[in-house]
């Protein structure tokens, strides 16, 4: 990404891009959550970075040219935001100006800091999923398509580890709910969800006893490895790691009691206001659930978020979050213009299949299209 002045602006064009630029600003006014800084947030070098996503789920990685910081390190695509310029503008700017493209749909995502040896830099990260033009190198920099989970290129900037590891989950997050349907109807759903696409699953099951949970994760756990899916135990560390779960949900409560991340490959945390998601993030938490988003069932007494705090609550966040409460697929691109990294979801996570057949889980925004 380059961090040079003296840059001409570029309009982009489409609405979606107006829309989803507007959608963030209107909830500007948060609280903001920044990834633990040694430097006053005035001396950081504000950057815009993309992650422009093909239907496949992979993304652009450009090559840093000779003759700069990090020369021959891959990165992702982006700039320097400069003086008065909003970051998305000046996103659609850098990308018209390095790639020859005119973005169209992007959506606000995370927000990171990092300290190199040469600048202290806020990285703020858009997803592009909609473009128009002949994408191609107008420096001569070298530009290669990459997949989350085959990373072909060395070696990457430090600062984008975090930003691969995120790209890694999907975007639809289920969480079981055997009270409702019974644990075979459960076991049937899941079966035809994952068919479908579902790859992260959470089983949170309070009302059953220790016995029956740990059968049902089990199963759950059988099934999801068949079709490459992972699986959370929500609130139980010790059982996710007897089950060889793939991590833990923890719950907000125990979020804030913890002195240290679980030992697990996946930590996942609910959160419900700011502190919560800086408790998340200060424990090294791989992502949060907020919400909820509208009221529900399983918190009949607690009022929604509404989208706007909600948006507001991501800004400058450095997790990747998931929207909750009272959500249904539909709600999928609604989440991701408030800077969510997808949905997660109980009851409509569980759709019967001769009613919702057509229903397929989305690996990225171009898919819905």
């Amino acid at each position: 990404m380059k961090a040079e002045g003296r840059r001409r602006r570029t309009e982009a064009s489409g609405s979606s891009f107006e829309f989803a630029q507007d959608e963030r600003q209107s909830s500007a006014a948060s609280t903001s959550l920044r990834t633990g800084v040694s430097r006053r947030p005035s001396a950081r070098v504000e950057v815009a970075a993309a992650v422009i996503t093909r239907p496949d789920g992979c993304f652009l990685l450009g090559q840093r040219p000779a003759g700069k910081v990090y020369a021959g390190y891959w990165e992702f695509p982006g700039g320097k935001i400069e003086a008065g310029e909003a970051p998305l503008p000046a996103l659609a700017r850098e990308l018209h100006e390095e790639l020859g493209i005119d973005v169209e749909t992007a959506y606000p995502w995370l927000t990171r800091d990092f300290d190199y040896a040469h600048a202290a830099v806020r990285l703020r990260f858009f997803r592009v999923v909609k473009w128009s033009g002949s994408l191609h190198g107008r420096e001569s920099q070298r530009f290669v398509w990459q997949s989350p989970d085959a990373i072909s290129v060395d070696p990457l900037l430090p600062a984008n580890a975090p930003i691969l590891r995120a790209l890694a989950l999907p975007a639809v997050y289920a969480i079981t709910h055997a009270l409702e349907l019974g644990r075979a109807e459960l076991l049937r759903r899941l079966e035809q969800a994952l068919a479908r696409g579902l790859r992260l699953v959470q089983v949170r099951e309070k009302e059953l006893g220790e016995k029956e949970m740990r059968d049902l994760a089990a199963r759950v756990i059988e099934r999801a490895r068949a079709h490459g899916a992972r699986v959370l135990v929500n609130g139980s560390p010790q059982l996710a790691r007897e089950l060889g779960a793939d991590g833990v949900h923890l719950t907000a409560a125990q979020l804030m009691e913890i002195r240290q991340r679980p030992d697990l490959g996946l930590v996942g945390a609910s959160c419900h206001d700011a502190g919560e998601l800086a408790r998340a993030q200060a424990v090294g938490a791989d992502f949060a659930v907020l919400g909820p988003v509208a009221p529900t069932p399983t918190h009949p007494g607690a009022a929604g978020l509404g989208w706007a705090r909600f948006g507001a609550l991501l800004e400058d966040c450095a997790l990747p979050v998931y929207a909750l409460g009272g959500l249904k697929p539909s709600d999928l691109e609604t989440a991701w213009r408030h800077g969510a990294h997808g949905i997660s979801m109980m009851r409509a996570a569980w759709p019967d299949e001769p009613r919702d057949s057509r229903f397929k889980v989305p690996r990225s925004r171009t898919e819905l299209d």
